[in-house]
């Protein structure tokens, strides 16, 4: 069984070929797909089986030099392209004074500043603030650390519950920024 390469005389075997399992595959069923009478020797014959496809039997990524090189002398009348250099992504500079989003300080509720021990905050140190009351209090619940078990500072800030889950902490702290 021979395999005309992009019509230029080269002749291989598809055993031979540095092709992927689909691709051999491809090209086993499309000799299976010939009249016996054809005559893969000629150039024409593969031009018509494979309408010209060049990539189907492009070189493999690892394969050797000599099978580049000989992909670099058919785009030889064609200018060679310059590899391009991946640029490094920018640093974003950080800014420690962010005032935008729940970064932007503003007036509390009196419950909440009673807790916070300051009349304004930001979102952001309100929870981190909570959280650090939570744990230093041990008011987790030990077998479901989701959990929050609200004392009398807590049950003021979230509502009057006895039990908060930790996702609801920001939702019920909304009402306090004014």
């Amino acid at each position: 069984m021979r395999v005309t390469i992009c019509g230029k005389g080269k002749v291989q075997s598809p055993d031979t070929l540095e092709i992927d399992t689909s691709t051999r595959t491809l090209v086993s069923t499309l000799y299976s797909l010939l009249p016996a009478s054809a005559d893969m020797s000629s150039s024409s014959a593969a031009a018509r089986v494979f309408n010209g496809c060049r990539a189907l039997f492009a070189p493999a990524k690892a394969a050797s030099t000599s099978a580049s090189a000989a992909t670099t002398k058919k785009k030889a009348g064609t200018p060679a392209k310059k590899p391009r250099t991946k640029s490094l992504p920018k640093p974003r500079e950080s800014n420690p004074n962010r005032t935008s989003g729940i970064f932007k300080v503003g007036p509390v509720s009196p419950a909440l500043a009673s807790l916070l021990g300051a009349t304004e905050s930001s979102r952001a140190d309100s929870v981190r603030q909570i959280w650090s009351y939570i744990k230093t209090h041990n008011l987790q619940n030990p077998q479901n650390k989701r959990e929050i078990i609200c004392d009398a500072k807590l049950k003021a800030i979230f509502d009057g519950k006895d039990v908060v889950g930790f996702l609801e902490i920001g939702k019920l702290l909304t009402r306090h920024f004014v």
